[in-house]
């Protein structure tokens, strides 16, 4: 059992629902970075997606392109994402960490180095999203084998004759993208999702999770109500972006945990 599985196993069990926080590594630099990811647990956080930076983020709108930027700029790497996730379990064994970003990067590593390094910095799960169920052989099922959860995306877009192929190998949870287009990009529907969550619940018992489009307190009430969890990351990234002060933005991210665990009492 990784602690992803572990942490949806005391959710349950309390009938809460995760909320789940995007942050880039590195953004806007090393050190406030990694006292942003050590603060989350503190603010109501479940579970860390800690974004690895990469020049091409074909999936991300503007706020976390330019947060990829900036923390390249500053000379955020692999090697310190990783460093990162060691640095934050030293004071922590139990938060979940997902390692969220593109194949480049670890392509680049190597396969076999690299989930040897993921799993010894403590990192949880990967969500890699330009590798699909086709390529499952490339890395899915390697990290699997390592001990990590693998934890696909599925889309508006993807229909019943594709939901199947994109559950196979999943694990941990399956990330719902609430609306088609980029992180960023347009407001989630509570209305729009629980349809979507209740017909891929039907077809697996792992939790669902929704991300993309989610910028409130508000909405994530609304969407965790019709779901697992909601993942907020854009309006968390943005206010790394304005370079407000840490004890501001942990500030913020408790009212959107807030939210997401108003919502523990509805049923899906």
């Amino acid at each position: 059992m990784t602690r992803i599985d572990a942490k949806f196993a005391e959710l349950k069990a309390a009938n809460r629902k995760a909320f789940v926080a995007y942050v880039m590594a590195g953004d806007p630099d090393y050190e406030t970075s990694l006292e942003v990811v050590k603060g989350l647990p503190g603010a109501g956080v479940d579970i860390i997606e800690l974004g690895i930076p990469f020049t091409d983020p074909m999936a991300d709108g503007l706020t976390i392109q330019l947060a990829g930027q900036r923390a390249l700029e500053a000379g955020q790497t692999l090697e310190k994402t990783l460093a990162m996730a060691r640095a934050f379990r030293e004071t922590d064994d139990t938060t979940p960490i997902v390692m969220m970003g593109y194949y480049n990067p670890i392509y680049n590593r190597g396969v076999d180095r690299f989930l040897a390094d993921a799993q010894e910095a403590g990192i949880d799960g990967l969500i890699v999203v330009d590798l699909p169920p086709e390529e499952d052989d490339e890395l899915c099922i390697p990290a699997q084998k390592a001990g990590l959860n693998f934890i696909r995306l599925a889309t508006p877009t993807t229909d019943d004759a594709r939901l199947p192929k994109v559950l196979q190998n999943t694990s941990g949870f399956v990330y719902y993208v609430s609306i088609t287009g980029i992180t960023g990009a347009a407001e989630a529907s509570a209305a729009d999702v629980a349809p979507e969550v209740a017909r891929i619940k039907a077809q697996t018992d792992l939790p669902v999770i929704v991300g993309f489009g989610i910028k409130t307190p508000e909405a994530a009430e609304a969407i965790a109500g019709v779901a697992d969890g909601a993942v907020v990351g854009s309006a968390i990234v943005k206010l790394i972006e304005e370079g407000r002060p840490v004890p501001d933005i942990l500030a913020h991210v408790r009212g959107l945990a807030e939210g997401a665990h108003r919502a523990q009492a509805v049923t899906p």
